[in-house]
């Protein structure tokens, strides 16, 4: 209980010392304005069209040259879950074939569905680990840095650290063999809670392990709505990070998101440091899928990225 209540003070008193730090900006400065030059590169995250992949409207073997054709944009995040089913050797060749005839840079796996990496239950963990395999290896094959993972468990606060820090720090020594990355995404329960989770990233301790911030995922509990500060969250995920994701769900006129303050995010990434892939995450309703890709394409772009 001491260690929970230190990280919950430490994280309000982040919230306070930002709120401190931050510049008093003029009511009439645009986001533009906030975020200053080209520092970025834009990647297209594959869950951005699930609905027209999931029903065959698109072809998944495709994706790198939908990217680049359709919406002008040269890196891609895959998602494991749609090569899951018939996955083999050939539809990992087929994929390279295709990003590199496009000239497309693979980024990242984003993996789900494999077991959770801090199973209270060693032989389940132990099991989570080795099912992220194929997908390391799939990885090294495509180019890709990393693979990006779940850090579900389940247990007390401190009790999920120890646990969801033993299958990462065992996943990355595994990927450290590959040249591959492990990121831990902001994910429900207690992976969206950023002191949670960069407590996780210290006790993990290896140079392969990091996080992928998402701007939307800071939903600690979907039953009762209860939220983390998605701020404060990705100002303290931001030190380890090795990829960020940009979610969106919706658009005002003038072409920024509704919901979410998109300044202050990328002001947040920027004065991190961080210089590599922000993908774009299209996961709205409001909008259809390609619609809502180049809308958040334009957005990233007014911000200081580039496809």
């Amino acid at each position: 209980m001491d260690s929970r209540r230190t990280f919950l003070k430490g994280a309000f008193g982040l919230a306070a010392g930002s709120l401190l730090a931050r510049p008093v900006l003029s009511a009439t400065a645009s986001l533009a304005e906030r975020v200053q030059g080209t520092w970025f590169d834009i990647s297209l995250a594959q869950w951005s069209l699930n609905k027209a992949f999931w029903n065959g409207e698109k072809d998944k073997m495709r994706f790198p040259q939908i990217a680049k054709n359709e919406f002008g944009i040269n890196a891609v995040e895959y998602v494991n879950q749609f090569y899951m089913e018939g996955f083999s050797q050939a539809v990992v060749d087929e994929l390279v074939r295709v990003s590199n005839g496009e000239g497309v840079r693979n980024v990242l796996i984003m993996c789900d569905r494999e077991g959770r990496l801090g199973d209270p239950d060693e032989a389940k963990r132990s099991e989570a680990i080795e099912n992220h395999r194929r997908w390391i290896e799939m990885a090294r094959a495509l180019g890709c840095h990393a693979i990006r993972v779940n850090a579900a468990s389940e247990g007390t606060f401190d009790e999920q650290i120890k646990l969801a820090a033993d299958g990462l720090r065992r996943l990355s020594e595994m990927g450290d063999l590959y040249g591959i990355s492990v990121i831990v995404e902001n994910h429900g329960g207690l992976s969206s809670n950023g002191a949670w989770l960069s407590a996780v990233m210290r006790q993990v301790d290896h140079p392969r392990c990091g996080t992928l911030p998402d701007f939307g995922n800071f939903v600690v509990d979907r039953e009762t709505g209860e939220q983390y500060d998605r701020y404060l969250g990705t100002e303290q995920l931001m030190p380890f990070a090795k990829g960020v994701s940009a979610k969106t769900y919706n658009f005002m006129p003038d072409g920024y998101e509704r919901d979410l303050d998109y300044g202050r995010l990328l002001e947040i990434v920027k004065t991190s440091g961080y210089r590599g892939y922000i993908g774009i995450e299209w996961e709205g309703s409001s909008l259809d899928e390609p619609t809502g890709i180049l809308k958040t394409k334009k957005l990233l772009e007014m911000l200081g990225g580039r496809a």
